[in-house]
């Protein structure tokens, strides 16, 4: 499962850094301790709905929405400097899902790196799991 699991990770970042929207955002700042400890930092960009979107009125104004969160497959053990409050930062979004973000991949220091770590880190779990049913089943 957690190999799945790691693969779908991988592939959902890739897709939206791929065919998402490009947006610059903000770094938030936390008051939450539980929040200040987490290595990703919350985010906060701006989304203009589609003009085609449901509700759409000719001629009628649209008003951008803000949205706050936290970016996908962002994993370091402490949060980097960079990534300091007021910062801006480069990112891709969904534009059905605004909420799924990802940093650009500039911004994204060794990729590649970090996604073969996981996916290592998934396939030695799945080894270690399939021995540890080989070992009960004995």
């Amino acid at each position: 499962v957690l190999l799945l699991w790691c693969a779908a990770e991988v592939r959902l970042r890739h897709r939206v850094r791929r065919v998402g929207v490009s947006a610059v955002a903000t770094v938030v700042a936390e008051n939450d301790a539980h929040g200040q400890l987490d290595s990703a930092p919350l985010l906060s960009f701006s989304v203009r709905p589609p003009a085609d979107g449901p509700g759409a009125v000719a001629g009628a104004g649209r008003i951008a929405e803000l949205v706050l969160t936290r970016p996908r497959g962002h994993t370091p053990l402490r949060r980097p400097e960079r990534f300091a409050p007021g910062a801006s930062v480069r990112i891709c979004y969904d534009p059905d899902r605004p909420s799924r973000a990802v940093l650009a991949a500039g911004e994204v220091g060794r990729a590649a790196v970090t996604d073969l770590l996981w996916s290592a880190l998934a396939v030695g779990c799945l080894a270690a799991g399939a021995g540890l049913l080989a070992a009960a089943g004995s």
